[in-house]
């Protein structure tokens, strides 16, 4: 009576780390809000600075007017010799102003100034043309020039102002960065829609797959065949070939199955009809029929082993301790058996240690069985393989006879114990990781030589 059938695993749950589309925009938001916030700075401060040199150098203009137009009158005091050009001097409250001092003479300033005057500091001199800013007036932050002069025919230091309301200078100012504000602010909105679309364009072939996967699961195709970009293609390629080895897989292991079935199917049957028979020889019969059928189930099992350990991205294995292991276990089961063993200590295959242990078992083990008692066993690199030589001083096997010698239970000699299965094994093991096994004959020790080939990793 069959058990229960077996669960169904669940799935495993994937933790999700977020959506890749909303991580790729956000880094690109964010980068282009720093470098625009940056270059908006940058060019604030270059623009700003030109805007306020341009109003500098217009009061300098002036300042410079003024001391070229300036002269000692017959008592000592400041006079222009002609008009300044702007006629806003002469208006007051106008917005620009200038004024003259000196220690010990009253300050001669622009009608524009009124009933006001400009702050004069007379702890210093300027040679050159001083400018900074000044609120000394309420209300009119003031943009303010000076220098220090001794005009001919005087030994006085003459303080030379020109005062400009920063009203003008500041509403640029402000026009500009209201400018610079807009004109960045929809530079990174076109920037960032930009690297949003681009993200959704260049993410939908990751899509596409999807949807594929989709149609596989439902049964409607069995690969990824939509054209796709160079960079998902090898991702693509590799997942057509992961479905094309599990198909692989589950097909062997079907024709696994029927030819075990098959195998199974024939000594069942003698058994039932020598039962049914009440055959006097029927003990004989089973034993005899139950020793093949546990010839088939072994290879059968050896088989299903090395398959399913197969696809593992990790199989690998060092040959060289695996010839030691196995030469130590057929010492143990042969004591008059003499294994030499020769060739790359550094070799390394692309196979399950087990199933490396089951071909080199299987190999040296025949060697010591039907040989002379000298096993000689070399390891060398070729290429991307690795082959491994087994030689007897045996009688060795006749050439008509080695490729009738892999099948299975095939057998020439019968005298010693033995399933007749090793070499089938060896060859059916070594095919399943891509290898392959031939006989010849040793040259030196004049019996068989068994060529080992399992690809390197």
């Amino acid at each position: 009576m069959s058990g229960p059938p077996a669960p169904v695993p669940a799935p495993v749950p994937v933790r999700s780390t977020g959506s890749l589309s909303r991580r790729m925009i956000g880094i690109a938001a964010l980068w282009i809000s720093v470098l625009l916030l940056g270059g908006g700075i940058a060019l604030d401060r270059v623009l700003t600075s030109a805007i306020t040199r341009n109003f500098d150098d217009g009061m300098n203009y002036v300042l410079t007017a003024m001391i070229a137009a300036a002269e000692i009158g017959p008592e000592g005091e400041v006079l222009f010799n002609r008009q300044l050009a702007d006629q806003r001097f002469l208006e007051p409250g106008s917005g620009i102003y200038y004024q003259i001092s000196a220690k010990g003479h009253e300050d001669w300033r622009s009608r524009s100034l009124w009933d006001r005057a400009l702050r004069v500091d007379t702890a210093h001199a300027d040679r050159n043309s001083h400018v900074y800013d000044s609120k000394q007036f309420p209300g009119e932050p003031l943009r303010v020039m000076e220098r220090t002069v001794i005009l001919p025919g005087s030994d006085v230091r003459w303080t030379f102002m020109v005062a400009q309301a920063r009203s003008g200078v500041d509403d640029q100012i402000k026009a500009l960065r209201a400018t610079l504000i807009k004109s960045f602010a929809l530079l990174a909105l076109g920037l960032i829609i930009l690297a949003a679309l681009q993200t959704v364009y260049g993410l939908r072939p990751l899509r596409k797959v999807r949807r594929a996967i989709v149609r596989m699961r439902s049964g409607m195709e069995s690969r990824v065949t939509e054209p796709m970009p160079s960079e998902v293609l090898p991702m693509v390629e590799e997942l057509n070939a992961l479905l094309a080895h599990n198909e692989r897989q589950a097909e062997e292991a079907r024709t696994h199955a029927g030819n075990l079935a098959h195998a199974l199917k024939t000594p069942l049957t003698v058994i039932m009809n020598a039962a049914t028979a009440q055959s006097p020889d029927l003990n004989e019969t089973v034993i005899r029929e139950a020793t093949t059928m546990r010839r088939q189930v072994d290879h059968h099992l050896a088989r299903a082993r090395a398959v399913g350990r197969r696809g593992a991205a990790q199989s690998r294995a060092d040959v060289w301790p695996s010839l030691q292991a196995v030469e130590r276990a057929v010492r143990r089961l042969y004591p008059d058996a003499r294994v030499d063993m020769d060739g790359d200590k550094g070799a390394v295959v692309r196979v399950e240690r087990q199933d490396l242990d089951e071909l080199l078992g299987n190999l040296i083990e025949n060697a010591a069985k039907y040989g002379g008692g000298s096993v000689f066993a070399t390891v060398a690199r070729d290429g991307d393989m690795v082959e491994i030589l087994v030689e007897d001083d045996g009688l060795g096997i006749p050439e008509a006879d080695r490729t009738r010698i892999f099948d299975r239970g095939a057998r020439l000699d019968s005298g010693k114990p033995g399933t007749g299965l090793g070499l089938a094994i060896v060859r059916d093991v070594a095919e399943i990781y891509g290898g392959t096994v031939a006989l010849d004959e040793s040259e030196d020790l004049g019996g068989l030589m068994v060529r080992l080939r399992l690809p390197a990793a």
